[in-house]
């Protein structure tokens, strides 16, 4: 073969090899969770790009989070209301239920000290309403959780409130594996690993026992809301197990948790017992994931068996 046949070939075969990667990589995606798991907590709102965690947008995959109240009193039960718009601006008045509800709203402080889960209500026309108390003046952030009907996978969208009012900032507390919550004692385990998935199991004890068990709530033992230091990125979580009818037989309550990246988060658990939840809230800080083992250098022979 003379040297033109022989570049050309060359870079044919270069180009096949790009054309095969990039289809490869449109099938595998960005390493999210299977098909079969759970809506709730995606870690980014489709249509965003594939490193964006939900939360760190008011629009995303074809809606935007309307806030109609940007500023809430101190103190006080103040009122909060919003709309969900579609890609037109029309209100979103069908929804796929998840967990138990339509729409989950998370409330929280820049500097992670403040945490409400609130479970708004919307009437006709798509509006949502509800009251939140926040105790003190800072800048927070609304997180709406849901998902259209018909849609393939949940949407978290963000939008900032403001508590006018003397700020004092708060340091962000340090990372411990227990927490306390009510008279009550919950213990981590397990790690978070920046870029990768992991398992965290919470205990709950009370005074120094197991529980019983934990009572279901919202579908699982369980519900964990994870948000990262800094930009309050939302991260993906999901229940290791749905719940059953009645109380668990543990006094134990597992999550998948997906961080982005290295760097300080802050978990809420909420959990149930004797009809009432509390929550738990913890300082983790997320190493990088391992890197993978470079690969071993290919060793041709020619037809006598010898090595190159």
């Amino acid at each position: 073969m003379n040297t033109p046949v022989k570049v050309g070939a060359y870079v044919a075969g270069l180009v096949a090899v790009f054309a095969a990667a990039y289809g490869l990589g449109g099938m595998v995606g960005d390493g999210g969770p299977p098909d079969d798991a759970p809506a709730h907590h995606n870690a980014a709102a489709p249509g965003a790009a594939a490193d964006t965690p939900g939360g760190l947008q008011v629009s995303g995959g074809g809606y935007t989070l309307d806030l109609a109240t940007t500023r809430a009193a101190a103190g006080t039960q103040s009122p909060l209301r919003f709309t969900v718009r579609d890609a037109e601006g029309d209100p979103v008045t069908a929804y796929e239920t998840v967990h138990d509800k339509e729409l989950h709203l998370i409330v929280a402080d820049r500097d992670l000290t403040v945490f409400r889960h609130l479970h708004p209500s919307r009437d006709a026309a798509g509006v949502w309403s509800t009251t939140v108390d926040l105790p003190s003046a800072g800048s927070h952030r609304v997180f709406a959780d849901f998902t259209p009907e018909g849609a393939a996978q949940a949407l978290v969208l963000g939008a900032d409130l403001a508590v006018p009012g003397d700020y004092e900032p708060a340091d962000l507390p340090e990372p411990s594996a227990t927490a306390e919550a009510d008279g009550y004692t919950v213990e981590m385990r397990g790690s978070v690993v920046g870029g990768a998935s992991s398992t965290l199991t919470f205990a709950v004890r009370r005074d120094g026992k197991p529980v019983a068990g934990l009572e279901p709530y919202l579908g699982a033992y369980g519900h964990l809301v994870a948000l990262r230091s800094g930009d309050l990125a939302y991260l993906h979580v999901h229940p290791a197990e749905e719940a059953g009818e009645g109380v668990s037989a543990s006094s134990e309550v597992g999550f998948a948790v997906s961080a982005p990246s290295a760097g300080a988060y802050r978990l809420f658990l909420d959990f149930k017992i004797d009809g009432v939840v509390r929550t738990a809230a913890f300082t983790v800080r997320a190493g990088d994931a391992p890197a993978a083992p470079s690969p071993l250098p290919s060793v041709s022979t020619d037809d006598h068996g010898h090595t190159h």
